[in-house]
């Protein structure tokens, strides 16, 4: 089995932020089109799962993948 990758703690100023917005904010993706398309060809998860809704609401504590990457949203 091979090691998972160490999850980065990213703090988001607030309650809740956007899957699309948080790919952004977190330095996974650079513009506004690739976080569409990276979504919508089912490359990110949330919590282990692919999820597809660039407007998801992410809470504290979730942890979202892209490219071998995790990052968790923190308040």
């Amino acid at each position: 089995m091979a090691d998972e990758a160490p999850i980065q703690d990213v703090p988001i100023g607030g309650e809740m932020i956007r899957l699309g917005q948080f790919l952004k904010f977190a330095g996974l993706l650079d513009s506004g089109g690739d976080v569409k398309e990276a979504i919508i060809d089912g490359y990110v998860t949330v919590n282990g799962e692919v999820d597809r809704r660039r407007g998801r609401q992410l809470h504290s504590g979730d942890v979202v993948g892209f490219e071998g990457r995790l990052v968790r949203v923190r308040p």
